[in-house]
């Protein structure tokens, strides 16, 4: 199951570097993780500064 992100996002972009294969982008006023293209990694969870991402 990909991860995602909460409407707790700041939009600040964090995450975006985190993520091996670029499931991040942005989609308005926050950031979206393609479900199709997510590793279910997990490098994201920790970089997000409001804990936002999550299983």
């Amino acid at each position: 199951m990909a991860y995602k992100i909460s409407d707790e996002c700041i939009n600040c972009g964090a995450c975006d570097d985190s993520c091996p294969v670029n499931a991040i982008s942005e989609d308005g006023n926050k950031r979206v993780i393609d479900a199709d293209t997510c590793i279910d990694c997990g490098a994201c969870v920790d970089t997000c500064p409001v804990s936002a991402i999550s299983a």
